[in-house]
């Protein structure tokens, strides 16, 4: 095969990303995917904030196969006997800004990936790719199936795992810490039972997370979507959790004891499951510290970190789009310069760090940490949960009041000190 202009290794959000405006940009470009065919292998819950993108990739969003607007925003904190849930609803949510859609990521990427090819690049599933090719410190393109590919530059678009970066030592290996598994399925509903459970309009959606006992009280959390005619329902655990945890956690069992809880059966009965996956999860945001450019090359997505998790927010669609075209754009310019050296490729960190991406990114870059707090998902959400029971119960003899109910709270639950510096750390968030 004669030298490419450029290989994307990827066809996630932000690969197609990039290699659409690549394209766009008149250079010969292929995005190289092992599975079946983009949107395959993703196990993303299924939100993309399409706010921060309004400006920056509006054409190649413009009549994607989005699923619900979200209209409604739920948080339920789980503690084994019951749950507390805030629930906001707000018309600033609706059109024509609205804030974000769900998606089903199976139905997006292969959707990004025509419009790839309709603007003259080359998506090619079922291709692994082995390796990248070097001389010296340069990347020249990559091995596949014992075919080298070389090209002016290489795309890393792999995601969370980055088994090509690492190998190539390009970024290290993620930390325990640093990383979540998720597993999800994919539920269908009967007909018009979506609106009536969730008390939604034909065009709107909800989004529900959930914390505490979904995770036996380990980092982590659950999460549910409406779509057209299904639900995006998983959970994600954090490794190290895992590993920490005095009691064995299976996420798959987790799962089934999530969907068996009467937060969560009334919304899926009668539903089928079509589809169930898992995979790894990036938690550790721009902390890791991933120099994303260098000679011949450029890293996007979640295989360059970019992914955030505040906890009532959890973003890394958004950023996975723009760092595509991001990357796109500085490998443009360093096609214009005849130079695609780690000089000339640090114009995309530049472009990174005037966007959205990289501010949000640094200004949260201790959030992970704040997250890992074990009384984030057992003692507060149990200590909630007994309060407010406490403080709607009606018994046989004379009510206390609000105050001595709220008095005994406090006493009942974390001292003091360690609630004022748990809510000092999420200043964080």
């Amino acid at each position: 095969m004669e030298k490419l202009d450029a290989v994307v290794v990827g066809a996630g959000l932000s690969g197609l990303a990039a290699a659409y405006y690549l394209a766009h940009g008149g250079l010969q470009v292929i995005v190289l995917e092992r599975g079946d065919f983009p949107g395959t292998k993703n196990v993303t819950g299924g939100r993309l904030y399409v706010g921060p993108l309004r400006r920056l990739v509006p054409e190649l969003l413009e009549g994607a196969p989005l699923e619900r607007m979200v209209t409604s925003e739920r948080v339920t904190l789980l503690s084994q006997e019951g749950s507390t849930t805030l629930n906001l609803r707000s018309e600033s949510f609706r059109a024509p800004h609205v804030q974000s859609w769900t998606v089903l990521r199976a139905r997006l990427d292969r959707w990004l990936g025509d419009r790839v090819m309709e603007k003259g690049g080359f998506v090619i599933p079922q291709k692994r790719v082995d390796g990248l090719l070097r001389e010296g410190e340069r990347v020249v393109g990559i091995r596949s199936d014992g075919e080298e590919i070389r090209s002016d530059v290489v795309v890393l678009a792999e995601g969370a795992l980055g088994l090509l970066c690492e190998e190539a030592g390009l970024r290290r290996p993620l930390l325990p810490q640093e990383a979540a598994l998720g597993v999800k399925e994919v539920i269908r509903l009967p007909e018009g039972s979506l609106e009536r459970r969730f008390g939604l309009s034909p065009q709107e959606g909800a989004a529900h997370l959930f914390v505490g006992a979904v995770t036996q009280g380990a980092f982590g959390g659950g999460f549910l979507y409406t779509n057209q005619e299904t639900l995006s329902l998983g959970i994600v655990v954090g490794v190290q959790a895992l590993k920490d945890h005095q009691e064995d956690l299976e996420p798959h069992q987790l799962l089934e004891s999530f969907k068996e809880r009467p937060e969560i059966s009334p919304y899926i009965e009668g539903g089928e499951i079509l589809e169930y996956s898992a995979h790894l999860v990036p938690e550790g945001g721009w902390a890791t510290e991933i120099r994303p450019y260098g000679d011949g090359y450029v890293i996007v997505g979640d295989a360059a970190g970019m992914t955030l998790n505040v906890g009532w927010t959890v973003r890394g669609m958004d950023l996975a789009l723009a760092s595509g075209r991001l990357a796109a754009d500085a490998v443009l310019k360093a096609k214009q310069e005849g130079d695609f050296s780690q000089g000339t490729l640090a114009h995309y960190h530049r472009l990174l760090e005037e966007s959205f991406v990289l501010k949000e990114l640094r200004r949260f870059k201790n959030a992970p940490k704040t997250l890992s707090n074990p009384r984030l998902y057992a003692d507060y959400p149990s200590w909630l949960h007994e309060t407010l029971k406490e403080l709607y119960t009606v018994g046989e003899g004379p009510r206390d009041s609000v105050g001595r109910i709220l008095w005994r709270a406090v006493r009942k639950g974390p001292p003091l000190g360690r609630i004022l510096g748990d809510l000092w750390s999420m200043r964080h968030l």
